[in-house]
């Protein structure tokens, strides 16, 4: 038992300070003023893998071996020293480029966002769930690794937001839930964002017709190559509407399914977006005509070719 407290309380401290601080010195933070841009960009890059032994060392060092260090750096750090890849350096940095696409609009690159800071870290949550603005003020967005919750708040629903204290005693949890990067450098195709909106709506007394838009960008869509080479996608989508007391007034499904001959077809798309329309009725009798007001739109979206999913929910007008 003592043996496995000093475990999670060295990981705590790696743990902070890897992500929460670096500690201040003035002597090395003078030093870091006078490198290179070449070794203060790598430097800032990995910010958040780097000890801080390690940044000592590198600061103080010869500026002539200070490119070894670089390299042995990412040596120390590879899986796989056999091989002429670095898994482990390869997917930092796709990591690095996928946060800065998925985190954008707080007035830095997505890379340096709380956000991006523990998907780069932790990698992709296994359950990933966005809330609109609470009784509290703020808006929230609570990221599952295994049952340990990451929580972000907005406290202006500006889409800047700020990591919420975590509880150290979890700490265990999320280390077994999801590895922590050192040890977690497998090629991911678990995260994936989508947009979902109101696009229009017809009301008559005893009718309400609405129309959504679903959205999600070709380069997040993962595919499965089948035998002949061909290549199909498929999305699945749930969604639920619900009034301020919590009750159903209209749930269904959509599914979309895609073909192409082959991977080079499906990639004439990258950098596109899949826009998708969703036609909601209440005509056909299942469900009474909900009064005009303010509504929940719960919605869960799925690849076929992947076992996560990311669950939303948005007020709407009806």
């Amino acid at each position: 038992m003592k043996k496995k407290s000093q475990w999670l309380a060295g990981f705590a401290a790696l743990l902070l300070s890897l992500v929460f601080f670096f500690p201040a010195c003035s002597r090395l933070d003078k030093l870091e003023k006078s490198l290179k841009p070449e070794e203060a960009s790598w430097l800032s890059e990995v910010r958040y893998i780097i000890t801080p032994e390690e940044r000592k060392i590198f600061l103080e060092m010869p500026e002539s071996e200070r490119a070894q260090f670089i390299e042995d750096f990412w040596k120390r750090r590879d899986p796989f020293p056999d091989t002429e890849k670095n898994e482990y350096k390869d997917e930092y940095y796709r990591r690095i480029e996928q946060a800065n696409r998925l985190f954008l609009g707080e007035g830095r690159p997505g890379w340096l966002t709380d956000r991006g800071r523990i998907f780069i870290l932790f990698g992709p949550p296994s359950d990933r769930q966005t809330f609109p603005m609470e009784s509290s003020g703020f808006c929230r967005e609570t990221w599952y690794y295994g049952s340990f919750p990451v929580i972000f708040i907005d406290e202006h629903c500006s889409g800047h937001y700020i990591l919420s204290a975590i509880n150290l005693q979890h700490l265990q949890d999320l280390n077994m839930a999801q590895g922590y990067f050192q040890t977690n450098i497998a090629q991911e195709k678990t995260f994936f964002d989508y947009e979902l909106k109101v696009a229009g709506r017809q009301r008559k007394s005893d009718r309400l017709e609405l129309k959504l838009i679903f959205k999600i960008k070709y380069d997040e869509i993962w595919f499965e190559t089948k035998d002949d080479a061909s290549v199909e996608v498929g999305l699945f989508l749930k969604l639920e509407i619900r009034d301020k007391s919590n009750q159903i007034v209209w749930q269904g499904t959509k599914e979309v399914s895609m073909a192409y001959k082959d991977e080079e077809e499906f990639n004439r798309n990258k950098g596109r977006t899949l826009s998708v329309e969703i036609d909601i009725s209440w005509t056909d009798g299942q469900y009474q005509v909900p009064p005009p007001g303010q509504y929940y739109l719960y919605s869960v979206a799925k690849q076929v070719t992947s076992e996560v999913e990311i669950k939303k929910v948005k007020e709407i007008s009806l």
